[in-house]
C-alpha cells in the first residue's frame, strides 16, 4: 500500500485528515469554552433587582435606572420606560453617569443590559470607581438564567428616538 491510499478500515480519510479534524474539534471546543465563560455574569455581592422591582423603584424615584446597552440594541428592542440611556462603551461613561445622578455617587443606580452579563461587570466596576449604591438587574431586557427579563415580564418599553 502506498502513502495516501485509503484502506477499507480508513473509510475514505487519511490519518493526517483524521488528526487535523480532531485537532480542529479540540480547538473549537477550547474557543467555545472561552466564549461561554466570557458570556457569563461575574459574581458579585452587590444588590440585585428583578425588572419589575427596578421599574417600580424607578417610577417611585427610589433609583436611577440606567440602560447600558448599545444604540443598536435600543433600536432593536426599544428601551425600558423610565431608564436613562448611557452606552457603556462611551469613553465618558463615568462622567455621563455622574451627570445623570447630579454628581451624587451615593444615589442608588440600577444597571440593566440585555442578559445581565454587562450589568454584572459594570456594577463591580462602578463600585470600584466610588459609586456606593450600585444595583444589578441580572435578568436584563431579554432574560437570563436569573429570570425572564423586562420584555417577557410585559414591562413598558418605549421606542428609541435616536
Amino acid at each position: 500500500m502506498q502513502q495516501g491510499e485509503v484502506t477499507e478500515a480508513g473509510a475514505g480519510i487519511t490519518r493526517r485528515q483524521l488528526m487535523l479534524g480532531l485537532g480542529g474539534i479540540g480547538l473549537a471546543a477550547g474557543l467555545g469554552g472561552i466564549w461561554w465563560q466570557w458570556r457569563q455574569p461575574v459574581a458579585h455581592d452587590l444588590p440585585r433587582l428583578t425588572p419589575a422591582e427596578g421599574f417600580a423603584a424607578a417610577q417611585a424615584g427610589e433609583i436611577t435606572l440606567i440602560d447600558i446597552r448599545t444604540p443598536r440594541e435600543w433600536r432593536l428592542t426599544g428601551v425600558p420606560v423610565g431608564a436613562i440611556l448611557i452606552d457603556m462603551r462611551r469613553k465618558d461613561f463615568l462622567q455621563a453617569l455622574s451627570a445623570a445622578v447630579a454628581g451624587d455617587h451615593t444615589t442608588p443606580v440600577a444597571l440593566i443590559c440585555a442578559r445581565g452579563v454587562r450589568s454584572a461587570r459594570m456594577t463591580r466596576a462602578l463600585a470600584a470607581a466610588g459609586f456606593s449604591a450600585v444595583i444589578d438587574v441580572p435578568e436584563g431586557m431579554l432574560g437570563s438564567a436569573s429570570g425572564p427579563g423586562w420584555i417577557a415580564g410585559n414591562l413598558p418599553v418605549a421606542r428609541w428616538q435616536g
